[in-house]
């Protein structure tokens, strides 16, 4: 029995994500991140890790960030506006599900850096009234650029997120397949493993600058939705690349590297174990979770398929009404229901369910925003004056 890691519920950054990443690693379980679109889906997650006794990472990737700023919006900012928004929803309501959430950004390739740079503006905004980073951590994908000029930019925009303890996951070696537009599926497959020494110049690249980082060394993986064991995955070579540090830094530890493992489709359960067991602290999770919310949906309408052909008339009648099935919060609720048991499923696999029970609140002890400025609020003073006039005006003279 693993005993639960000592970090605070909600989302957590800083030295608690390093509690809590260290924890899986020295305690062999993974945290899945899935990928997330919307306010239900998040919702979802958030749900299942309750349910299951599970910390969990929610992450946004640049795709999914645009639909939760709306599909409309061309702006250049929409993407990071989008991210803003789905981590203050997730900061707003995760404490309310007792378990830790690690609030992350997903791939972001070379071409894509102006939305890193709009989520880090974000973070230093936040940071600058609360004293932490709005995000618990952000993902540069450069594993399609030449490694010197992928590290480099690495080095670059560590350096800007040390200060705020903020988490940096980074790519060496190309994940197969495709996945939100990133299309992989005619590389050179000898560019899906990663070496020992590729992922030791990333360590001593990072190292001195903050232990805030971690490796997605790419061995095989690959995104989308394949078969288990139509995948050509290579979990030893993980172990190699701790191993390779371990002789490098003279290190105590047999795992001093933080891994992550990208393009679980097509794993066995024993190659995620393997995984897991060589210093995978983290497992991305898309393609099954966006399967298991429309599974949750097409059941739905194909057991009501006569209640949802109109507003009204169904077989109990020509004039009886259909709204309590085609509201959206019923069949949007069944899609969230399938999700969150397919996330039960990960964080099984994954080893995390049961680590980390469940701390739900007091019914209304939580306020209803559960951030505070960390010095004065230039607004507090007219919002008390504000509170104290509106008391007048209702006859309480007690508001304040």
């Amino acid at each position: 029995m693993v005993s639960p890691c000592d970090v605070p519920v909600g989302v957590i950054t800083g030295d608690n994500v390093v509690k809590l990443l260290k924890h899986a690693k020295d305690n062999n379980y993974a945290i899945p991140a899935f990928n997330c679109t919307s306010s239900s889906t998040a919702n979802a997650v958030m749900e299942a890790a309750a349910k299951y006794n599970s910390p969990v990472m929610i992450q946004v990737s640049n795709g999914g960030a645009q639909f939760v700023a709306g599909k409309s919006i061309k702006d250049k900012n929409a993407c990071a506006a989008g991210s803003v928004a789905l981590a203050l929803h997730v900061r707003a309501v995760a404490p309310y599900y007792g378990v830790p959430v690690i609030m992350h950004s997903d791939h972001c390739a070379k071409n894509l850096l102006p939305w890193f740079d709009g989520m880090l503006e974000a973070d230093e905004a936040y940071f600058a009234q609360f004293g932490e980073p709005l995000f618990s951590s952000h993902m540069l994908d450069l594993s399609e650029e030449p490694d010197e000029e992928n590290i480099a930019i690495c080095v670059q925009y560590f350096k800007r997120m040390a200060p705020m303890k903020l988490w940096l996951e980074m790519e060496i070696g190309i994940t197969g397949g495709e996945e939100d537009g990133v299309d992989n599926e005619h590389v050179d497959p000898e560019k899906l493993y990663t070496s020992p020494e590729q992922v030791f110049s990333v360590y001593e690249a990072l190292a001195p600058i903050g232990d805030f980082f971690s490796i997605a060394a790419a061995f095989g993986n690959v995104h989308g939705v394949y078969k288990p064991g139509n995948v050509k995955l290579s979990p030893e070579r993980l172990v190699q690349h701790q191993a390779h540090a371990k002789a490098k830094l003279n290190s105590e530890s047999d795992k001093p590297i933080f891994l992550v493992m990208h393009g679980g489709s097509g794993s066995t359960d024993e190659e995620i174990k393997t995984a897991v067991g060589a210093g995978v602290v983290k497992m991305n999770v898309d393609t099954d979770t966006q399967w298991s919310y429309w599974d949750g949906c097409r059941k739905f309408v194909a057991e009501n398929h006569d209640f949802l052909q109109g507003q009204i008339g169904n077989p109990k009648g020509p004039d009886a009404p259909n709204k309590k099935y085609y509201d959206p919060r019923v069949w949007i609720r069944k899609a969230e229901e399938s999700m969150i048991e397919r996330c039960g499923e990960s964080m099984t696999k994954l080893g995390c369910a049961g680590t980390y029970p469940v701390k739900k609140p007091a019914d209304g002890s939580l306020p209803v925003y559960n951030f505070q400025p960390i010095s004065h609020n230039p607004l507090k003073d007219a919002v008390k004056e504000t509170k104290q006039f509106v008391g007048k005006l209702l006859g309480k003279s007690h508001c304040n």
